[in-house]
């Protein structure tokens, strides 16, 4: 189990005695965090890492699971989607449906902790079915930029009861009367998908994994979904791969809570067939962190084509790695990226742009050298978890004092 000490070295020592202080005023006050998911997706990698940190300080830290059935989490990816903008057919019995899964699930979760913190859309109404003693907080990991109209007045209802939100943007803030403050996703420098490894490492994953390391890799990390833009990803390939003999990595797991997830991969492998064929595109879904990490410190260009993105963590570890990033300039991307220095921002649907920022790359090992060493450098000083747990610790104090 990591501690805050482990990270002396990549943060500094003022850094872990300014933690330490900060959490001086919490000992001993219990919180919660609630979320759909501890497989797949950037909530429960986050999650992983955060609360052992938390309960390292002194803060005592819980992590529950929220339960639904199928129905339910096809009906919460459809609200994720129309968050993001897309329409939905929003009818009574899916907003009954949704209400009875947190009603259910209260009726045999107990929280009787000091601060609740509830991620995303799925355990939202949780708060109606308590009688409130603590201050709650609505954490959502979504873009929140256009959301549907109708839906959102609908969460509404259940999110002005909310002492808190937090949200990625400051392009997110909503016009409602609570609290709403920003707070970076951020990436655990020491988890097996980030931590240092070796080259003999990186080759033993490749060879087990059946990659081949004879020519530059294309990578592109994400869940297979349609926000993700997999199958546009493949369009770009075909146009770099028409002037540089390189290679497509698409590596994806499916999240428990997204029902889409084998309908999407299913799409992809369908377009990427004769590509595939040759073996000069690989589709992985294996949920292996170290594998992720050798990919992404083994490719040449690390992709990422979100149509939508709350934040975007897979281009966090990729500029950690050093590696020269080329990303949509959506969501929560131009944070970590600024374009020409750290990395490139193209608009998602500009297909020959994509391409011919990757071909600059790799035509240009001096480039992709510099982009990486100012990418690192950016996650290092803003988007380290030890970071996060500053922004949590203030929160809590504001809340609890």
């Amino acid at each position: 189990m990591r501690t805050l000490e482990d990270y002396r070295d990549i943060v500094g020592k003022e850094v872990i005695a300014d933690i330490h202080r900060r959490a001086r005023r919490l000992y001993g006050v219990h919180i919660l965090h609630i979320n759909s998911t501890c497989i797949g997706g950037g909530v429960a990698e986050i999650l992983n890492s955060f609360i052992p940190l938390m309960n390292d300080i002194g803060v005592d830290a819980g992590w529950r699971l929220f339960h639904g059935n199928p129905d339910f989490f096809t009906i919460t990816k459809k609200f994720h989607n129309a968050l993001q903008g897309e329409p939905i057919n929003f009818t009574e019995m899916k907003k009954k449906l949704y209400i009875q899964a947190n009603e259910t699930f209260s009726s045999y979760t107990h929280i009787d902790h000091d601060c609740v913190f509830i991620h995303d859309p799925q355990p939202l109404p949780l708060v109606k079915f308590y009688k409130k003693k603590q201050p709650w907080v609505w954490r959502c990991h979504v873009d929140l930029s256009h959301p549907n109209r109708e839906l959102w007045r609908f969460l509404e209802g259940f999110i002005l009861r909310y002492d808190a939100m937090i949200i990625s943007d400051e392009k997110y803030r909503k016009d409602i009367p609570i609290e709403q403050r920003v707070i970076y996703p951020t990436i655990d420098p020491l988890s097996p998908k980030n931590k240092e490894l070796a080259p003999k490492v990186i080759a033993k994953y490749l060879k087990k994994f059946n990659i081949p390391n004879d020519k530059p890799i294309i990578l592109q990390v994400s869940r297979f979904d349609k926000w993700k833009d997999p199958k546009g990803v493949i369009e770009v390939f075909e146009l770099v791969k028409e002037e540089v003999d390189c290679r497509l990595v698409l590596c994806g797991n499916m999240a428990t809570d997204d029902p889409e997830g084998a309908l999407i991969y299913d799409e992809v492998k369908e377009k990427a067939k004769k590509w595939m064929e040759k073996g000069d595109i690989i589709l992985i879904t294996y949920d292996n962190n170290i594998l992720v990490n050798a990919l992404q410190r083994r490719s040449a260009v690390v992709v990422q084509k979100s149509i939508r993105e709350g934040f975007g963590l897979a281009v966090t570890e990729a500029l950690w790695k050093e590696k020269p990033v080329v990303a949509s300039n959506v969501g929560g991307i131009p944070l970590q990226i600024k374009d020409g220095e750290s990395g490139f921002l193209v608009e998602p649907r500009d297909t020959e742009g994509f391409a011919e920022r990757i071909l600059k790359i790799l035509k240009d090992p001096e480039l992709a050298k510099g982009l990486g060493k100012k990418g690192k450098e950016t996650v290092r000083k803003n988007f380290l978890i030890t970071r996060a747990l500053i922004d949590y610790l203030d929160l809590l104090c504001d809340l609890l004092s």
